[in-house]
């Protein structure tokens, strides 16, 4: 895994200042800081030698793959080996941490915080993978700062990257680096506030949810939405379902799909119940009843602006926030989507519930696939 230079990620850099990054006119610093006081600490160790808390082991593997998704086939049995990308896993502390920190990582950020250069922001990290590790591998490691850049000015603000980088080995044999990046800066000025945009209540229209994001990797997706027909991807190659749309398989990494539709049939897998921030547009009144798969695409409902809303059965006043129940629903065909239940108040939703998908238009222009409880489900 490689993440982009400093240089490349940040615009409007500034060509340091020949010499260090002492104050100048209008510059943060102090006048005996310069860049030779912070170069002293490129190859400092960061901590003492380190050893992994654990020798790398299966569970911890089959976690790392559950949580992520990832049923590479080489990552299980009896040849198994670690997904590459769990090499900083392996040296991690644990909430107990590591006890063994050297002072020269604090001293160069006590150095930037006296400059004014008070705030940070991790940037990237670079990892390089020189062999595989296995089930039984003792992980050994040790850390250094490897680069301190001279002064750049970013977007977030003026300051210094910090580079560290970690060596990592296996039974003493090197197995990977992991380097991470991170700035060290004086926030920029912020432009003054501009005026904030009236809320729908002050501005007297109906609140709206916010609109999905659409790109030439789900426009198919939505597409199908407007056609009453939730569609999976499917890979042409090994022919594994996907969702939600990716441009290219987890599986087998081929790039080309076609669709499945749904059968619209699923259960509740998880769910939660969104109590805050209060949202009003998450439960007030639908602009038209939801419309299941095997009905015709309805034309979008006229805007009624004037007209005021309708009085919710819980007594609330009209459009005021309540809690709503959002749903993992695991779909008959094996894959999971995230998505509304309705049907039942959202203190009534459990795991396990049939659920059926319908089409509900949720304002004026926005339409969304949602999932009602299946009559006599709720119990």
């Amino acid at each position: 895994m490689s993440g982009v230079s400093p240089e490349e990620r940040t615009a409007a850099d500034e060509e340091p200042e020949a010499g260090g990054c002492g104050r100048g006119p209008g510059r943060l610093g102090t006048p005996d800081l310069t860049y030779e006081q912070l170069k002293v600490y490129e190859g400092r160790p960061t901590s003492a030698p380190g050893v992994g808390k654990e020798l790398v082991n299966e569970p911890m593997i089959r976690h790392w793959c559950e949580a992520v998704g990832d049923a590479n086939p080489a990552y299980r049995g009896p040849d198994a080996i670690a997904p590459p990308t769990m090499l900083q896993a392996w040296t991690m502390g644990g909430l107990s941490g590591h006890a063994d920190r050297s002072g020269a990582y604090d001293e160069l950020s006590g150095l930037l915080d006296s400059a004014g250069y008070t705030s940070i922001v991790a940037t990237d990290c670079e990892q390089e993978y020189l062999r595989p590790l296995r089930p039984g591998d003792r992980i050994t490691f040790d850390s250094v700062i490897e680069s301190v850049s001279e002064r750049k000015t970013t977007k977030l603000g003026t300051g210094h990257f910090i580079t560290t980088r970690m060596d990592i080995r296996a039974n003493g044999e090197p197995a990977g680096t992991h380097r991470f990046r991170v700035l060290k800066y004086a926030p920029a000025a912020r432009p003054p506030k501009t005026a904030k945009r009236p809320k729908a209540a002050e501005s007297g229209s109906a609140p709206r949810r916010p609109r999905p994001v659409i790109n030439r990797d789900n426009a198919g997706f939505w597409e199908g939405v407007r056609e009453h027909r939730l569609l999976i991807q499917r890979c042409t190659g090994c022919r594994t379902l996907r969702f939600p749309w990716l441009p290219g398989c987890n599986t087998c990494g081929s790039p080309e799909w076609d669709t499945v539709e749904a059968s619209g049939a699923g259960t509740v897998f998880s769910y939660v119940v969104m109590h805050h921030p209060p949202f009003p547009a998450f439960t007030a009144p639908a602009q038209r009843p939801a419309r299941t798969p095997d009905q015709p695409p309805a034309q979008r409902p006229a805007s009624t602006p004037d007209q005021p809303p309708a009085q919710p059965s819980d007594g609330t006043r009209p459009g005021a926030a309540t809690p709503y129940a959002v749903g993992l629903i695991e779909l008959s065909e094996g894959v999971r989507m995230v998505s509304n239940i309705v049907g039942v108040p959202y203190d009534k939703v459990r795991i396990g519930m049939p659920v059926r998908l319908e089409f509900l238009w949720v304002d004026e222009e926005l339409e969304l696939p949602v999932f009602r409880v299946v009559e006599g489900g709720e119990g």
